[in-house]
């Protein structure tokens, strides 16, 4: 073949075709939610593979979240849990450059939809979650106002937990999967602005308001606080200096 034209195709490694024919029989439904997978030896004869290429496939659909095992137990299928399909989203996302702009434009339909389900359908313990996550937030203002050195990671973790409560109390599980990546990606613009503008008690108190409303199920209250609450973030990135339209992980990368 010339030079001009088109290369070998590459066949993908077995153990890839073994995770790819499993895949199909757990979407397709033939394998359902909580059956066992049939053995390494089972599956070597189906397939006319060795057990070590059968392996190296069960390795891939564990990590995927496709089966699971319980202790020395055979594996079984399972539900991936959404928060590990939203982390492989947001690498997908860094990989593809997505800047603050397309985060935070996302962010406003999202996550002022997600405050008015969770208003219309939060419960007791999600109440409780919020107000055990707003309990350990107000501490750590406290300390870093009485001049305790700022734990950054600390903070934002409780403002991503707080987030996710919201999320979760949705009962929406589309919503859910939608909501998790873009909550991740903000935390690297939280590591900037945080230190920065000192705005720790800014951000605790926008989730104290958006908190009352979920306690008296005010949906449209809780959408539009939620909808203040992001806009000052896109300030609080705004005063920072930094450019709406650089890609996110090198934003990162500038604390």
């Amino acid at each position: 073949m010339s030079d001009g034209g088109l290369g070998r195709l590459e066949r993908a490694p077995t153990y890839r075709l073994v995770y790819d024919a499993i895949e199909r029989e757990i979407l397709s439904g033939r394998l359902k939610i909580g059956d066992p997978l049939p053995t390494e030896m089972e599956l070597a004869d189906q397939f006319a593979v060795n057990r070590s290429t059968v392996r190296e496939g069960i390795r891939l659909l564990e990590q995927s979240g496709l089966i699971t095992r319980d202790g020395g137990k055979r594996p079984r299928i399972s539900a991936p849990h959404y928060q590990t399909l939203a982390s492989s989203a947001s690498r997908a996302l860094i990989m593809h450059d997505v800047t603050f702009r397309e985060l935070w434009e996302a962010s406003m339909l999202l996550e002022p939809a997600t405050a008015e389900l969770a208003a219309r359908n939060i419960d007791a313990p999600a109440l409780a979650a919020l107000a055990a996550n707003l309990a350990e937030m107000e501490a750590a203002v406290d300390a870093l106002e009485s001049g305790a050195s700022s734990d950054v990671d600390a903070f934002t973790a409780l403002d991503s937990a707080f987030h996710e409560i919201l999320a979760e109390a949705t009962a929406n599980r589309v919503l859910m999967l939608a909501h998790e990546p873009v909550t991740t990606l903000f935390i690297p613009a939280g590591r900037i602005i945080l230190p920065r503008l000192k705005t720790w008690r800014r951000v605790l108190d926008a989730h104290r308001r958006i908190y009352g409303f979920m306690e008296t199920k005010d949906a449209d209250g809780a959408r539009a606080w939620m909808r203040k609450h992001m806009d000052d973030f896109r300030r609080g990135y705004a005063l920072t200096g930094l450019d709406f339209d650089t890609p996110l992980d090198a934003a990162a990368l500038m604390r």
